[in-house]
């Protein structure tokens, strides 16, 4: 399983397409095995999804997300877990074992000035 964490360095970001890095976490067995990050390659509408499922990655974690981006994600089979806050392996880890779940946290303002799950 292949996690991504949309970050800024090391905490989850609270709006995916602007992150900085995204930390990606490579799990077997409920176990992260390898971590890398690797940086945002730009902001384009429908690009960082395609980009993520390009690379293998079967969850996205993120404090926030348009819409439009969540729905390629489920196009694409791809799991989104949004509302996330803190550390990113921390979120990572406590998805693998299953205590971090989705707020349906979606960001309606491409600006979104602390929008994000309103």
């Amino acid at each position: 399983m292949r996690i991504a964490v949309a970050s800024e360095n090391e905490m989850v970001t609270g709006h995916f397409g602007h992150c900085i890095n995204f930390n990606i976490y490579d799990a077997e067995e409920k176990q992260i095995v390898k971590s890398e990050s690797i940086p945002n390659p730009g902001h384009r509408p429908g690009f960082l999804p395609n980009f993520l499922n390009d690379i293998g990655v079967n969850v996205v974690i993120s404090g926030g997300m348009g819409g439009g981006a969540i729905d390629i994600f489920n196009e694409k089979s791809i799991e989104v877990i949004t509302g996330a806050t803190g550390h990113a392996r921390t979120a990572a880890e406590q998805y693998l074992m299953g205590m971090l779940e989705s707020t349906g946290s979606v960001c309606h303002e491409h600006q979104h000035h602390d929008e994000c799950g309103e």
